[in-house]
């Protein structure tokens, strides 16, 4: 199968997602490893939305480890609470965060990022990692985004095996 992805940058953001989900599924079909997914997942978000930095973390021995990201280099380890990353997966649900500056605790790996999206990755009721979403802009997030990240971590968590 052909990897490439068909980008499509002038339609709304919607119509971006609708188009990219069914190519991402493509890309994860029959693949088993997860590291491979999220490292194709991550590409091809970065791809199609040219956002400052898209990645995953994984929990390991209590703390969020960094996974396949594309980006500049990023912070290897977050506590559980601590920062955007951290409290998304302490709290299991997705947080939308206009100014990062604004964020109590907020850790910059990256001084270039003013917006965050990060949506936790929820596999038989626990939280394994989450997909975290960086922009230069402000308040460049919404809940379009919200959903449709949310349809891209779904097609990636059915593709993980324990």
């Amino acid at each position: 199968m052909a990897e490439d992805l068909m980008i499509i940058r002038t339609t709304t953001k919607a119509e971006q997602y609708q188009s990219l989900i069914p190519q991402i599924e493509g890309l994860l079909m029959g693949e088993t490893d997860f590291v491979a997914n999220m490292a194709n997942v991550a590409a091809a978000l970065k791809e199609q939305f040219n956002w400052f930095w898209v990645g995953f973390y994984l929990v390991k021995n209590d703390e969020l480890v960094l996974g396949p990201f594309q980006g500049p280099v990023a912070c290897t380890r977050i506590k559980k609470g601590k920062g955007v990353c951290g409290s998304s997966w302490a709290q299991m649900k997705t947080l939308i965060v206009p100014d990062v500056d604004e964020f109590p605790g907020h850790i910059a790996c990256a001084s270039a990022s003013k917006s965050e999206i990060v949506l936790p990755l929820i596999k038989d009721g626990e939280a394994i990692g989450v997909l975290d979403v960086d922009s230069e802009f402000l308040n460049h997030f919404d809940e379009t985004d919200h959903i449709y990240l949310e349809k891209v971590i779904t097609v990636l968590v059915n593709q993980y095996i324990k």
